[in-house]
């Protein structure tokens, strides 16, 4: 059976999340009802990483298994067709070999978190950021945001309910960097991982926001990273300023 990756573009907000859940919306159960228009079902995706309700994708990917050759355009139109009007689209497709797997071959991810910093409510943004009301200092958060890279026990910021086998993962970029939005200014936190832990990036964010406001110091990220207790983390921020952004491979099947 032909295989084939497929890079995911969604908003969060009308989805459950990415995976599959009984009697509510997500974003596999909206591409592999698509693939059931297409070929006779059932159809059962995997995709690089599992993101949580309200998260949205600018470059998600997945793959599938089809029984047709399809030329790889034709698929992702005929998938987008099929997946309208839900915010959902298949921005690329790729013949992969039959080993390749859009979870197990990838060798990093990298997330965008977007921060709304103003007064007046969101409008064109509403959904799409997290929106504080209060100053944020970039340089506070991004010297907070400094003492969690490399390999750690990441307890203190991992989810009470996440499955990893193991906290120790290593953080290879923590970036925070001030950007002149369309709607006022914004604050983005771009992170970069093999992998990461439930609810990780929502935590690192919570958190380093505290930094930036002046609630914290930024050697209390460090003492908060130490006690490996998930009490000693800050808040953790809601989902919708959060977008998996990419998923790196040794080589990129969308290359070309």
């Amino acid at each position: 059976m032909p295989r084939y990756a497929l890079k995911v573009e969604y908003q969060g907000a009308p989805f459950a999340g990415w995976q599959r859940q009984k009697d509510l919306p997500s974003v596999q159960g909206a591409i592999e009802a698509a693939l059931a228009r297409l070929e006779p079902g059932p159809h059962t995706i995997a995709a690089a990483g599992r993101t949580d309700a309200g998260v949205h994708g600018l470059g998600q990917v997945a793959h599938c298994d089809l029984t047709k050759d399809w030329d790889p355009f034709r698929l992702s139109e005929a998938l987008n067709y099929h997946l309208k009007p839900q915010p959902v689209a298949i921005v690329a497709a790729a013949r992969v070999a039959d080993d390749w797997h859009a979870r197990f071959s990838a060798v990093e991810r990298q997330y965008l978190f977007r921060i709304l910093v103003r007064r007046a409510p969101a409008t064109h943004d509403a959904g799409q950021v997290w929106q504080v009301t209060h100053p944020l200092d970039v340089d506070r958060m991004q010297a907070g945001a400094d003492l969690l890279l490399g390999q750690h026990d990441f307890t203190t910021f991992r989810s009470s309910i996440c499955q990893a086998a193991s906290p120790v993962k290593t953080l290879d970029e923590l970036r925070v960097e001030a950007v002149n939005g369309f709607s006022g200014p914004e604050i983005h936190f771009h992170v970069r991982a093999r992998s990461f832990l439930h609810n990780q990036v929502r935590s690192f964010v919570g958190t380093l926001e505290r930094v930036g406001a002046g609630a914290w110091a930024p050697e209390d990220v460090s003492r908060a990273l130490k006690a490996c207790d998930r009490a000693a983390c800050g808040p953790v921020c809601p989902p919708q300023g959060l977008y998996l952004a990419r998923v790196g491979y040794p080589a990129d099947p969308f290359a070309g």
